[in-house]
């Protein structure tokens, strides 16, 4: 009978196009796959595991583990639960810990066994991971290995809702090739590789392409193994829909039919966006869904932003509601149990527009339970506690922390340790279903990650003095008390506080006497004279933690950290002495700011999480022919520094301070400031900022198209480095830190 009713529903499935496997594994354990997760994170180990199911609790995900016949048993209702039930072991029995930055996992001897029985019950539904912007800002060159390691990140740590956008453009191509658009209407759609999140979202068409078929190809053949390894492991992937957008040309070859322009927040061509009242919009939407699911697959979850950063062309409720009614019911067309999956950052973005009666337009379109509202930015700027709990919808209390990659320290670690779980318990928190993680880069600060990510499977706000101790020992690897001193220090000062746009050095920033400029802030909200303790108890460490990984990558991070810090005062410096007409000083001071760049490219150089060269050959590796490989290496050059041409508004958005770019990027740009400044101070002028500007915009534009090699290799030795560099600036920066800090939180 069981047969018969498989059988039933696969050939009802087939007939919708709709993957049987994307059904049936979201509630089922897959040992098979659970067990090759044990092998890639322990394949010494792994015949020391059994896995073994247990079922929901109340219809929430559980693991267990024990010890029996010397083995540890792993229990799980699928294969999330039972890696997260691997990652409780390794945390709490062996005390490692895995990051991007750093990971130990050296088991001890003898092999922890679990002295009783341990379960673990999950207080959210859904666990989301990923944001559009991830994509580009840290993915965008990924091959199967690097995404196969963040899946397995993800299962370890309790994730089973992961946006799953990689590969979509080959369902666009299907879609309007279909409809009759040709090549050139596609090289005029589509964006190229790094910039792909925004092509999807509808904000920009075109730039850094044309994207050849054969790269759609390879990324169509890596969704699908990204999706069915996540499948396999009990994720439910959220996939993206139809939101409207289509190619520019599709005016010309369908004029009768309305098109609405939408003009995203920077210069760049307008996008264009069906007219919802028009019956293509659906027709459109159905395809799309169609070829979609025929080609990935379903799991019922639809990603949808038809107004990311961009003001709809009414506020209309009637129309806010039409246009959302279309889009759902495009999935439902398709798909009757689709969930919409939407992104809450516009009602931050732009919460003049969307008042409650924009925002109760958008939602009651859609059938009730069938939306669930991404509160994107939680930690800093919750949406939900300001609109009842996104009246009545289901939503999902998220971590954004960084926009672009940037790689300063900064966190809230006291908020992150603590938010979470006081809104589970709150009163007001509606129809509150899961957390989530939404930075638009990763790959840096990951205390603040392994921070939140211990949320998942806990509904207690965290002691974070415990954590931050136990934290240390997995991450270095054993117990030692000047680490732990570090922490105490860092959770006072960089992890004290959380930025809008985190904290950054004014190397990063397009030269200038003024304190700040566009996109770099460098206000600095703790005293930095108390983060050089931190820096001085991990060198201190040093000689005992000096091969853990994550100690260096820590050590490495710390310091970077107070000499950024110190060239904002150096900045600073030099600009007093020009407006003093001291050109001595000037000289003197401005050559102490470029050899401190050149000692920060030194020490970052020694790690591979800080390399220039690991994005841009990454980037290179992808092109399948000389010509493809250059695009690709301008899309990787053009993200990092100016994001689209000389004149965009958003330049120096990621602030990448990495191993080449200080010496081949930022420090060639300072040097042609203090020349100018020089030339025009020996005629008795001063600089014309403007002029200067409009000059070094052509050549930024110019080291974009440029190929010069940067390496992807670390040289040097982390600990040496830092220690020498302590030894060189430990005095001169006591001296400039200022003595005492207000907080002004």
């Amino acid at each position: 009978m069981r047969r018969l009713k498989y059988y039933l529903l696969a050939l009802m499935l087939i007939g919708t196009g709709i993957s049987l496997i994307a059904q049936t594994t979201q509630n089922v354990l897959n040992k098979e796959a659970a067990y090759e997760l044990i092998k890639r994170i322990l394949p010494a180990y792994a015949h020391k595991f059994e896995v073994a199911y247990v079922p929901k609790e109340n219809d929430s995900d559980v693991f267990e583990l024990e010890s029996k016949a010397g083995k540890i048993v792993l229990r799980g209702n699928n294969g999330v639960a039972v890696a997260s039930a691997l990652n409780y072991w390794l945390k709490n029995y062996a005390h490692c810990e895995i990051t991007w930055n750093g990971t130990n996992l050296n088991i001890p001897k003898p092999f922890p066994m679990v002295s009783k029985k341990i379960r673990k019950v999950t207080p959210y539904e859904y666990r989301h991971y990923f944001n559009y912007c991830t994509f580009n800002y840290t993915a965008t060159w990924w091959d199967w290995e690097r995404w196969q390691w963040e899946i397995d990140f993800m299962a370890l740590n309790g994730v089973n809702m992961p946006l799953a956008l990689t590969g979509q453009n080959s369902i666009w191509d299907k879609v309007y090739r279909s409809m009759g658009f040709n090549d050139k209407d596609m090289d005029a759609f589509f964006s190229g590789p790094a910039y792909t999140n925004w092509f999807w979202m509808g904000n920009l068409d075109a730039w850094g392409g044309p994207m050849s078929k054969n790269f759609m190809a390879k990324q169509e053949a890596l969704q699908k193994k990204i999706l069915a390894r996540e499948r396999a492991l009990g994720m439910t992937p959220i996939l993206p829909s139809f939101t409207g957008h289509v190619p520019p040309s599709f005016k010309d070859k369908f004029p009768d039919i309305k098109v609405n322009t939408q003009q995203w927040g920077i210069n760049v061509s307008p996008a264009y966006v069906l007219n919802p009242e028009t019956p293509m919009f659906k027709e459109i939407g159905r395809k799309f869904l169609t070829a979609l699911i025929n080609t990935f697959g379903t799991d019922h979850l639809y990603s949808a932003d038809t107004f990311n950063e961009m003001t709809p062309v009414s506020n209309d409720s009637t129309y806010l509601n039409g246009m959302a009614k279309k889009i759902y019911e495009s999935m439902a067309a398709v798909d009757t149990q689709a969930v919409w999956i939407m992104q809450g950052w516009m009602f931050l973005d732009r919460p003049n527009f969307w008042q409650p009666t924009q925002m109760k337009a958008l939602f009651s379109a859609v059938p009730q339970d069938k939306l669930i509202v991404l509160d994107l930015n939680s930690e800093l700027n919750p949406v939900w506690s300001r609109t009842d709990a996104f009246y009545g919808e289901k939503w999902i209390w998220c971590m954004l922390h960084n926009f672009g990659g940037r790689l300063s320290m900064f966190g809230d670690m006291s908020r992150i340790g603590n938010d979470p779980a006081a809104a589970l318990k709150n009163d007001q928190r509606g129809k509150m279903s899961g957390i989530g993680l939404t930075m638009e880069g990763i790959e840096q600060n990951p205390a603040i990650y392994s921070l939140m990510l211990e949320h998942i499977w806990n509904d207690k706000p965290i002691d974070l003095d415990n954590w931050l101790k136990g934290y240390a020992q997995r991450r270095y690897g054993k117990r030692n008390s000047n680490a732990e001193k570090a922490w105490e220090v860092l959770k006072n000062t960089v992890y004290s506080h959380q930025p809008w746009w985190g904290t950054n050095t004014i190397i990063t920033g397009r030269p200038t006497f003024d304190a700040a400029t566009v996109w770099t802030y460098t206000a600095i909200p703790y005293s930095s004279k108390e983060l050089m303790k931190a820096w001085s108890y991990l060198l201190t460490a040093s000689d005992e933690l000096k091969s853990s990984d994550g100690f260096q990558y820590d050590l490495v991070d710390v310091t970077r950290q107070v000499l950024a810090n110190y060239a904002n005062v150096l900045q600073q410096d030099f600009a007093s002495s020009y407006k003093q007409k001291d050109m001595a000083t000037f000289n003197k001071k401005s050559a102490q700011f470029l050899e401190l760049i050149d000692d920060i490219d030194q020490l970052l150089g020694t790690r591979s999480d800080f390399l220039l060269g690991k994005w841009i050959n990454n980037a290179k590796a992808l092109g399948d022919n000389p010509a493809e490989k250059k695009l690709f290496e301008r899309n990787a050059r053009d993200l990092i520094t100016l994001w689209l041409d000389k004149d965009c508004n958003i330049h120096e958005y990621a602030c990448k301070e990495w191993a080449g770019m200080m010496k081949g990027f930022y420090k060639p740009r300072w040097q042609q400031f203090f020349d100018e400044v020089r030339l025009q101070a020996s005629a008795g002028k001063e600089i014309d900022q403007i002029k200067f500007e409009n000059t070094i915009k052509d050549w930024e534009w110019k080291w974009v198209n440029a190929n010069e090699a940067y390496t992807d290799k670390p040289t040097g030795n982390p600990v040496t480095v830092a220690k020498a560099l302590y030894a060189k600036y430990n005095h001169k920066m006591n001296n400039a830190f200022p003595t005492v800090y207000t907080n002004t939180k």
